[in-house]
């Protein structure tokens, strides 16, 4: 009796042992299984917010896809308006740049022009320098002023006081220009008298406009008969007391006003035919 209650304890130990194991395995894959889905719950999450981020970036394509076709439709309009602006208007354009390029080559032929202008006047200059080298500054200068060469000669060396008869010793100065001015055929001479305000009036003379025209006149007269220099070349104005070079308030001015001015200029028929070529 004893031994049978001894084996029903140990088998009630046992089976108990036995369920107690059960229970514990069980728990284990419980708590396994709830881990796990644990797990997928937050891959779930982390896959719906990168399935998000995608979307976002698949609809930013769109856009972006949406935005390059209405650019590029835009390209093409513009593309066909030009096509059509290049056929109606290409023989305008082709003319306007004929035009364009005409003119650049008459400012060059003209840039050309006045380039050798100015070495001719350079020329002139250095020669009548050189040929006046011996006179008197104060009664003669050379100078280029608005595109000509002037000389300015002064009145107390060309004529006596309210007199147009040219002194005897001006008259080898006169010879030293005309000599330059015939090594230059094709050029002309322009002869300017020029007064002071004071009044004249004499019997021969009726004011300052008659005395700088007379003084011009009698420079011309023995440009063209002692040195030979052709008539045609030559002319004669009185500007009389309204083109001065100095104030008339005081004998320095009126003296620098008192003066003949000789004019080198190209030959005016020349001159209108090469502005009318250009």
């Amino acid at each position: 009796m004893k031994k049978i209650l001894f084996f029903a304890v140990i088998a009630s130990l046992m089976t108990s042992c036995v369920s107690r194991k059960k229970y514990n395995d069980s728990q284990s894959l419980l708590t396994e299984f709830r881990n796990k889905a644990t797990n997928c719950e937050t891959e779930k999450g982390q896959l719906a917010a990168d399935l998000a981020t995608e979307q976002a970036k698949s609809k930013r394509l769109e856009d972006d896809l949406d935005h390059m076709k209405k650019t590029n439709t835009n390209l093409l309009d513009r593309m066909a308006d030009l096509s059509i602006i290049s056929k109606t208007e290409s023989e305008n354009i082709r003319k306007s740049l004929d035009h364009i390029n005409e003119q650049n080559r008459q400012i060059n032929d003209l840039s050309s022009s006045i380039r050798q202008k100015d070495s001719l006047n350079l020329a002139l200059v250095m020669n009548l320098k050189r040929s006046l080298a011996d006179v008197n500054d104060d009664d003669v200068k050379v100078e280029v002023k608005k595109g000509v060469v002037y000389i300015s000669l002064s009145d107390n060396m060309l004529f006596k006081s309210g007199s147009y008869r040219i002194n005897p010793s001006a008259e080898a100065v006169l010879g030293k220009i005309a000599s330059v001015a015939n090594d230059h055929k094709d050029l002309d001479l322009l002869v300017e008298g020029h007064t002071d305000n004071v009044p004249i009036a004499t019997e021969c003379i009726e004011d300052n406009w008659d005395l700088s025209a007379k003084r011009a006149t009698a420079v011309v007269r023995m440009l063209q008969k002692k040195y030979n220099i052709a008539p045609g070349r030559l002319t004669a104005g009185g500007r009389s007391e309204y083109s001065t070079k100095a104030s008339n308030d005081d004998a320095k001015g009126r003296a620098s006003n008192r003066r003949t001015e000789i004019i080198i200029l190209p030959k005016l028929d020349q001159f209108f035919q090469m502005l009318e070529k250009k």
